[in-house]
């Protein structure tokens, strides 16, 4: 069994081509009739509204549904139905994600660039969202907290819920805690087909947002390319994990946040990296003992043929790989993990030292959950209060600032041939 780990890497004896393909995730080939089951999916909803949708929510779901949007009574009542420790959970959870975003907001930029010439940059919110939170068997709460916090603080008043039927009391709880009224039970390609084009009785948002099935993510992509479609925050892929450890780890420790990440999905990914053997040995066997009392030890023992133990010359080197991967979520179980910081360059999460469990950040610290990956790291962030906004630039001219520069415009424009460029400098200096 211990082979499913392809036994300890010794980074030195490998070449660079090498080194690189042991970085690769696991590659997975969209099959044909995904895309053109989506395709079709989207088109019929988008030409037929409401009449297509109840067909793929009756066909999909096994429901009829008399209404789409969940009835404000039950959104209400769902207080009733919830344990007064869960609320307390969701409150505690509410409010540190609420601290974290809140100093994400960025000021108005309002200056003066040149003498005569002011220019500013203002913020405003997405005028309406829509907020993906998969479903069954089990509801999403921590995703739904981590996109409906930063989207009420970027200002957003039109956001809608969307997850699949039944939808759960402790969904619903969330929505009526954050004020929210608008909660669509549908799921799939037909859920972000329903957004991303409005039918009869739903309205289309402006940008979409959560994660979801291969077949969310081909609608995501797939909408986000039509010129009739809406914007998207990212495609997510598998859940990923990434440890560096040293000798003063603790080992089991370091396997349940491995084995954490792996029970996400069978087509996750683990990595772990040492230049200590002995720590490389010892989690390669506690990896199987831990594994054998969780629920999902067949998904994980998929995910283990596509994971790695990296055994380095030096901790240096361990930093090295790691920005090479740009992990989602990248834990330094090490001594003076904080020293440590400047030598990330990418990752998309990071979890200081072993009383940081990657869980905590699923759940509780603030930092959003919702990351880059599949290397995506190396240039996108963590979802934030920036992607529910926009900035609009403002920029004004005074008379003498305008006649001052002129002619830098018109050297400007007519060195990229734009003539009406000039003219439109040249009309208004003549009068000057």
């Amino acid at each position: 069994m211990n082979n499913l780990l392809n036994k300890i890497i010794v980074w030195k004896f490998f070449s660079k081509n090498e080194k690189k393909k042991i970085l690769l995730r696991p590659f997975f080939k969209k099959k044909n009739d995904i895309k053109k089951k989506v395709k079709e999916i989207l088109m019929n909803i988008r030409n037929n509204g409401d009449i297509e949708l109840h067909k793929y929510v009756k066909k999909f779901d096994n429901i009829i549904l008399k209404n789409f949007y969940i009835s404000e009574k039950d959104i209400k009542e769902s207080v009733n139905s919830v344990s007064k420790n869960f609320q307390d959970s969701v409150k505690i959870a509410k409010k540190n994600i609420e601290i974290f975003h809140m100093s994400q907001k960025i000021n108005n930029i309002d200056i003066v660039t040149f003498p005569g010439i002011r220019c500013q940059r203002i913020a405003r919110p997405i005028s309406s969202v829509g907020l993906y939170v998969p479903g069954n068997p089990f509801p999403l709460v921590s995703t739904l907290l981590m996109l409906i916090v930063p989207a009420l603080l970027a200002g957003c008043v039109d956001i809608t819920i969307c997850t699949p039927p039944p939808v759960s009391v402790e969904i619903l709880y969330i929505a009526k805690l954050c004020k929210i009224k608008k909660i669509l039970q549908i799921g799939g390609a037909q859920a972000i087909a329903a957004m991303a084009f409005g039918t009869e009785s739903i309205q289309k948002v402006d940008k979409i947002f959560g994660p979801g099935n291969i077949y969310v993510t081909e609608a995501k992509l797939q909408v986000s390319q039509d010129i009739f479609g809406v914007s998207i925050d990212m495609l997510a892929g598998p859940s990923e994990i990434l440890i560096i450890a040293d000798q003063d780890s603790n080992i089991s420790f370091i396997v349940s946040d491995l084995l954490a990440q792996a029970e996400h999905d069978k087509n996750s990914q683990f990595f772990l990296l040492t230049f200590d053997l002995k720590v490389a040995e010892r989690v390669s066997l506690e990896i199987f003992k831990q594994m054998n009392i969780l629920k999902k030890k067949n998904n994980i023992l998929k995910v283990l043929t596509n994971s790695r133990i990296i055994l380095t010359e030096h901790l240096y080197e361990c930093f090295q790989i790691s920005n090479q991967y740009a992990p989602e979520h990248l834990i330094l179980h090490i001594k003076n993990p904080r020293k440590w910081i400047p030598y990330i360059q990418n990752a998309g999460s990071v979890f200081l030292g072993k009383w940081t469990p990657e869980a905590s950040g699923d759940y509780i610290t603030g930092a959003n959950h919702v990351l880059p990956t599949y290397g995506h790291a190396k240039t996108r962030s963590s979802l934030g209060v920036l992607d529910f906004q926009k900035f609009i630039t403002i920029q004004e001219m005074t008379k003498k600032s305008l006649l001052q520069l002129s002619s830098n415009i018109i050297t400007l424009a007519q060195i990229e041939g734009m003539d009406a460029h000039a003219q439109s400098i040249k009309i208004r200096t003549e009068i000057l």
